[in-house]
C-alpha cells in the first residue's frame, strides 16, 4: 500500500520518499527493501540506481490495476451523493470450474468477493451492482469465462427472506463493514484538523498524512461490497467517513505546490471534485 500510494503520474516511486515515509509510519530500512524486493521480483516493478536515489517504475499491469479501484470509489461517491440509485436488480454469477483447475476456481471466487460479491450457495454468487464487466474481465484472465455464467434477477429469496434490504444484512456483515468505517473516521478527523489548520507542514508530512488515509481507506472499502444507499442501516458510516476523507483530499491537494506529487493526490481529489460537482449540479 505505502509503495502504491507514492506513485507519481509518470509511474515512478522515488526511492527517497518511500524510505523517509516509511520510517515516519515506524516502518525499518529493511522492512522497505524486502517490500521492493518482492515486488520487483513479481514483476509489478522495476529497480533503477542504489539506496536513496534509486526510483522504481510501476509496470504496465500495476498502474492498470489501480484503475479498478478508482472506478469503485467514485461510485461509492456517486452512492453517497444519491447519484446512483438502485434499479432493484440483482446481479448474479455462477461457475463450474473443475479440480484440475483449481488455481482459477479459487481466485475467481476471490475476485468475485473482492468485487462486492456473496455467496448463495457452491460457485454461486450474488452482488447489487453491475459488476459484469470485472467478472469477465477476470474470467478471461483466469481461462474460465466458459465454464461462467452471469444473470440478473428482480426476484431473489433466501429462506423466507425477500425484502433487499434483510437480504443484504443477511448475505454481507454489514456491522463488521461498518466498524472498519467507524475507525476511518477516527483516524480521518485529527488529519483534517492538520490539514485545514495554520501550521505549515513538510512534504513528507504531507506525503504521511496521504498514505495513512490511503491505507485505511483501502482497508475499510476492500470488504465493502458498496450495496445501494437503500439496502444500508440509515446513517450509514461509510457515507459520513468517507466525506471526512474527501475533505482532507481537498485540503491535501491545496497544499500541493506543484511539485512532483503521488498520483493519488490528483486521482482522489479529481474523483471527490466530480462527486461535488454532480451533486451541486
Amino acid at each position: 500500500m505505502l509503495v502504491h500510494a507514492l506513485i507519481r503520474e509518470d509511474g515512478t516511486v522515488g526511492a527517497d520518499e518511500l524510505y523517509t515515509v516509511a520510517n515516519t509510519l515506524g516502518m525499518s530500512d529493511q522492512q522497505v527493501r524486502l517490500c521492493v524486493k518482492r515486488l520487483v521480483a513479481e514483476g509489478r516493478f522495476t529497480h533503477h540506481g542504489r539506496g536513496r536515489k534509486a526510483e522504481l517504475h510501476a509496470s504496465t499491469d500495476t498502474r492498470r490495476d489501480l484503475a479498478p479501484n478508482a472506478d469503485f470509489l467514485r461510485h461509492a461517491f456517486q452512492q453517497d451523493a444519491g447519484l446512483a440509485p438502485w434499479d432493484g436488480v440483482w446481479h448474479l454469477a455462477a461457475f463450474a470450474v473443475p479440480e484440475s483447475a483449481r488455481t482459477a476456481r479459487d481466485s475467481l471466487r476471490e475476485t468475485l468477493v473482492h468485487l462486492g460479491g456473496a455467496p448463495l450457495q457452491g460457485g454461486l454468487y450474488v452482488c447489487a451492482n453491475a459488476w459484469e464487466p470485472y467478472v469477465e474481465e477476470a474470467a478471461h484472465r483466469l481461462g474460465a469465462h466458459g465454464a461462467l455464467t452471469l444473470l440478473t434477477t428482480t426476484d431473489l429469496r433466501r429462506g423466507d427472506a425477500r425484502r433487499p434490504a434483510e437480504l443484504a444484512g443477511r448475505l454481507w456483515p454489514l456491522q463488521e463493514i461498518a466498524d472498519r468505517y467507524h475507525l476511518l473516521g477516527r483516524i480521518a478527523r485529527p488529519r483534517l484538523a492538520r490539514l485545514t489548520g495554520p501550521a505549515e507542514l513538510s512534504p513528507s508530512a504531507l506525503l504521511t498524512i496521504a498514505v495513512e488515509l490511503a491505507a485505511e481507506l483501502t482497508r475499510a472499502m476492500e470488504p465493502d461490497p458498496l450495496l445501494p444507499p437503500e439496502l444500508l442501516p440509515r446513517p450509514w458510516p461509510g457515507a459520513q467517513a468517507r466525506e471526512l476523507v474527501a475533505r482532507c483530499w481537498a485540503a491535501l491537494y491545496a497544499r500541493d505546490q506543484g511539485e512532483t506529487r503521488p498520483a493519488l493526490f490528483h486521482r482522489y481529489a479529481d474523483i471527490t471534485r466530480e462527486a461535488a460537482d454532480r451533486a451541486s449540479g
